[in-house]
């Protein structure tokens, strides 16, 4: 066909000029001439304007030049990537600057403090746009238990936190703490789902922002960027651009101008969706980026030398003298270190036991002030990278598709000289901030046999009980841990289960004020302690069995010599269930016994939080406005492009 021109078939087939006008640049000057191949074949007008129509929402998916930008920049990407050239080249490494701690020490509890003073000041942005299906799960994962005990889900968690700090340390009338949830086209639905059931797990709906990633970006199949099509030949076959697309969408949709100019938040922490053990450290860091003065603090946990898992390090650049503080892939960082003379022997670990260059975890605190102003000169974008699995040294060939990707960690590299100077990391023990939940159960018990954290839910469960009896252990409770025990080949120390709800203590910083004394304070190892409400004191406990404190907001209760001996609760292993969650951890709960002390409030007494935007009547609707970006959850904006509409889930 010619170069300059569509067939007349193509042409009298697509009615729409701006789908037509795409489709001629993609054949003329994107080199993506196959795009039609079907249709030479199949003249099949109605699969051919679906074609077309996604493209067109491709294009306006991808900002940075459209599909055509796309292209060209997959080309550059994947030239280099044939060529071997390294894109770290003439970049020196050197130790990052930034805080290490230990959990008792003076500077830990001190930072601790100073950061506290700022929790009624913090936005939360969840980047959740995964399903759970390489744990076996059939839904978005933050629809998961955090563990067992409760039954508490991950998403309810996080907003119990945020109402909690919310309670406790926003002092302003009218004001509350933001959080915005990056979704995908799969987990949008599920995530309105249990937003709309749990009436928002006790948040206001107008303080929840919904972003929404698109369509994903094409994948490509080859050195030359041709996009890949499915088996008919009238579909793209498109892949997901990474979570770095969550700073564009901030900015797109004005969420953290808002925040800023109507809430006066002043720090804005990133997190991701199946991390339990996410906030206990968020007022250290907090405390850290005060202290630094930092625009960007990544938390950190120590980290073995060559241990699969990216690096913070600095570069500084050897011609310009440019300096950025970034994450460096494991598989990087060794051979970026052995071309220099100070680190000639590579990845090593130093005095501690450790390499200086502490793990990454991508949870990220900003400034948020600078943070916007990085977004208004940026635009939200973040570089794109490619990574291709050839299957042959010729690197002509892939294994299977690749694409464009971004990462949200990659920010430090769009800031300017003087910003970059503002970046640096908070290092704190794994044990009491990272226990992800990513791993199907058989992939567990690999990476388990070699040494490496497992990642399952039932590790991800037991590190939540075992990050609360390091924290108590740390002011002086006296706590027995119960044996090993295997579920499903997966070993985990099962107990003593301890949850303590967010608003009984948010921090390690403010259990010293629920524990007063305590030295007086005993649990088994088979015991199970559950403690919810902010009015509940614990003095003096001897716990052999199963506590369930249960105090409503503005009530009070001190516990104060008691002695509880019961058959307790007690995991029971299950090899196979048809329920997801079972299975994933391989145990249940038998409940055999347990003490309770509850006070409730008066069903008929007044409280503000009772009567408020969460009362939705079951036969309602529940609306969401905006459409592939999404606004402000139940907010007043109206969407401008003419292809979003009202979301209504009933």
């Amino acid at each position: 066909m010619p170069s300059t021109s569509l067939p007349d078939t193509v042409k009298a087939s697509i009615s729409d000029k701006e789908q037509l006008k795409l489709l001629q640049d993609l054949v003329t000057l994107g080199g993506q001439s196959h795009l039609l191949d079907a249709f030479s074949k199949t003249k099949d007008t109605s699969k051919l304007q679906t074609l077309a129509a996604q493209l067109v929402k491709l294009n306006k998916g991808y900002a940075e030049g459209g599909l055509l930008g796309y292209i060209k920049k997959a080309k550059k990407l994947l030239e280099d990537s044939k060529n071997g050239v390294n894109p770290l080249d003439g970049w020196i490494p050197s130790i990052p600057q930034g805080e290490k701690f230990d959990l008792g020490t003076d500077k830990y509890d001190s930072t601790e403090q100073e950061g506290i003073k700022l929790l009624g000041k913090v936005g939360f942005v969840l980047v959740a746009g995964g399903l759970g299906e390489r744990l076996g799960y059939n839904g978005a994962k933050i629809g998961l238990p955090t563990e067992s005990t409760t039954g508490t889900l991950y998403i309810q968690y996080y907003c119990e936190y945020i109402k909690a700090l919310e309670r406790k340390y926003v002092t302003s009338n009218g004001k509350y703490l933001p959080l915005c949830i990056m979704v995908s086209n799969d987990t949008k639905i599920p995530t309105m789902k249990l937003l709309k059931e749990n009436k928002c797990f006790g948040l206001k709906r107008r303080q929840i922002y919904i972003v929404q990633q698109g369509d994903g970006v094409p994948a490509l199949t080859d050195n030359d960027a041709h996009f890949a099509l499915d088996d008919e030949g009238f579909k793209v076959v498109t892949k997901p651009h990474g979570h770095g697309d969550i700073h564009s969408l901030m900015y797109q949709e004005g969420v953290t101008k808002e925040w800023q100019d109507k809430l006066g938040i002043e720090y804005i922490v990133f997190f991701q969706d199946t991390n339990g053990l996410a906030f206990h450290t968020l007022p250290l860091m907090l405390g850290v980026s005060i202290q630094r003065n930092f625009i960007m603090n990544s938390l950190c946990v120590p980290r073995k030398a060559k241990q699969a898992i990216g690096g913070i390090a600095r570069l500084t650049n050897s011609k310009t003298g440019q300096e950025r503080t970034v994450n460096v892939e494991y598989n990087q960082l060794d051979p970026l270190l052995r071309s220099t003379e100070e680190f000639k022997d590579g990845d090593i670990n130093d005095d501690t036991g450790f390499s200086p260059f502490p793990g990454n975890i991508n949870q990220l605190v900003f400034q948020l002030d600078a943070y916007n102003k990085v977004l208004r000169r940026t635009k939200g974008f973040m570089p794109d990278f490619v990574n291709p699995k050839y299957k042959d040294e010729s690197k002509t060939i892939f294994k299977k598709p690749t694409r464009l990707e971004c990462m949200m960690q990659e920010f430090p590299t769009v800031l300017n000289a003087d910003e970059s100077k503002r970046v640096g990391f908070t290092q704190a023990a794994a044990e009491i901030c990272f226990s992800p939940v990513k791993n199907a159960v058989a992939d567990g018990v690999a990476l388990q046999a070699n040494g490496t954290p497992a990642g399952t839910a039932a590790t991800g469960e037991a590190d939540q009980y075992a990050a609360q009896r390091i924290f108590l252990r740390n002011i002086g409770v006296k706590i027995d841990d119960a044996k090993p025990v295997v579920y499903n080949g997966i070993q985990v120390i099962p107990g003593p289960a301890i949850v303590l709800k967010p608003d009984f203590a948010c921090c390690p910083g403010e259990l010293k004020v629920k524990f007063p004394t305590p030295e007086k304070v005993k649990i088994s190892s088979q015991s199970t302690l559950v403690v919810r409400g902010s009015g509940v004191t614990i003095e003096s406990l001897d716990l052999d069995g199963c506590l369930v404190v249960d105090v409503d907001r503005g009530e009070t209760a001190v516990v104060r010599d008691l002695k509880v001996k019961n058959p307790g609760w007690v995991q029971r292993p299950v090899k196979d269930s048809k329920d997801e969650v079972i299975q994933m951890r391989g145990f249940i709960i038998d409940r055999k016994d347990a003490k309770y002390v509850e006070v409730h409030v008066d069903p008929n007494k007044s409280d503000a939080d009772r009567v408020d935007d969460t009362s939705i009547a079951p036969e309602s609707p529940y609306e969401v406005e905006g459409g592939m970006c999404g606004v402000n959850f139940g907010g007043s904006k109206k969407p401008d492009d003419s292809e979003c509409s009202i979301c209504t889930i009933s």
